[in-house]
């Protein structure tokens, strides 16, 4: 099932949706959902690293300590 939702978007943005559906023949509501679900993935992650990042609990290792354990 899907919802309808109306957005304004500036001029410049708009242009490029519509450029970008016709060049790839899919809608712009496709291109929408798509840009959506990964600014939603990359939210997510923001906010596990941001919880991780406050939590005085989870060890803190620093970029050398990284390097050596990459061996580079």
């Amino acid at each position: 099932m899907s919802a309808a939702v109306s957005v304004r978007l500036p001029e410049k943005i708009a242009r490029e949706l519509e450029k970008i559906a016709k060049e790839t023949e899919r809608s712009r509501s496709f291109h929408i959902q798509k840009a959506l679900e990964t600014y939603f993935d990359d939210f997510a992650d923001v906010q596990i690293a941001l919880d991780r990042l406050r939590d005085p609990t989870d060890p803190v290792v620093s970029s050398r300590k990284l390097r050596k354990s990459l061996g580079l």
